[in-house]
Order: structure tokens, then C-alpha cells, then sequence
């Protein structure tokens, strides 16, 4: 199939199908006249990423499930090793974006929000208050 069908077929652009095959993570068949021509294992393949990504794995933890997913002799140990460490980092930014939506709903509820110019949240990003928790 060509790349538009492989991009139906995936749920994956045909721009980052080229993306994907630029760095290595899919490798299509090139015919005589150069156009890539996609097998059902490269289907599966960017299938595979596409799930892979939606999820938020990066692309070097993208290429390592791929080779352990092609890898009969795997253990799943490495797979859960892997998924564990991005779910690690997914508590981090979670933490992170608490921690940001406390900021901000501070920062909020401190605007009178009225047609005074005077503006907590300015004060606040230009660095003019005295509480540093609200900045």
C-alpha cells in the first residue's frame, strides 16, 4: 500500500509516516519509481506507534518497545521496566501541573477583576509583589 493508505490505516499522518522513516523507525520498500510501498508488518509497526505515542512514549522508548516487541526471546520485565518509568515521569508532570494550577488559581482569585487598571496578575509577572507565592 501506498503511504496515503498506510496514513488511513494507522491513524497517522503521511508526515509523520516520512518523519518515522527518517529516523529509522519504519523502513518501507522503495519501488522502481521510488515511492515507498508499505507492507502489512510496516502497517502494524506504525500502527503500534501510533498507540505508543497517544500514550506519550517518547520516540527512543517508542524504538526500544518496538525491538522488544519483535523480540520472541524478550522478557516482559523489560517492557514493564520501561512503562514503569513513564509512568513515573507522567506522576512528575502531574505533580508539576498541580503545583502550576495552584499557582494560577491563586494568582486569579487575588485580580479584583474589575475596570481598574490595576492588576494583580501583572504585579505578580512583572515580579512587583511581596508574596512570593503568588508569583
Amino acid at each position: 500500500m501506498n503511504i496515503a493508505e498506510a496514513a488511513r490505516a494507522s491513524g497517522l499522518t503521511s508526515k509523520t509516516i516520512r518523519y518515522y522513516e527518517d529516523i529509522g523507525l519504519v523502513t518501507p520498500q522503495r519501488g522502481v519509481n521510488g515511492y515507498r510501498h508499505f507492507s502489512p508488518a510496516d502497517v502494524h509497526r506504525l500502527r503500534f506507534l501510533s498507540r505508543a505515542r497517544r500514550l506519550d512514549f517518547s520516540l527512543q522508548d517508542c524504538r526500544d518497545l518496538l525491538m522488544l516487541n519483535e523480540d520472541t526471546s524478550r522478557s516482559s520485565a523489560d517492557v514493564r521496566e520501561i512503562a514503569a518509568r513513564h509512568l513515573a515521569q507522567v506522576d512528575e508532570r502531574l505533580a508539576d501541573l498541580a503545583q502550576l494550577r495552584t499557582a494560577l488559581q491563586q494568582l486569579v482569585q487575588s485580580c479584583a477583576g474589575d475596570g481598574h487598571p490595576d492588576c494583580s496578575i501583572l504585579d505578580a509577572l512583572a515580579g512587583d509583589c511581596t508574596d512570593p507565592s503568588r508569583a
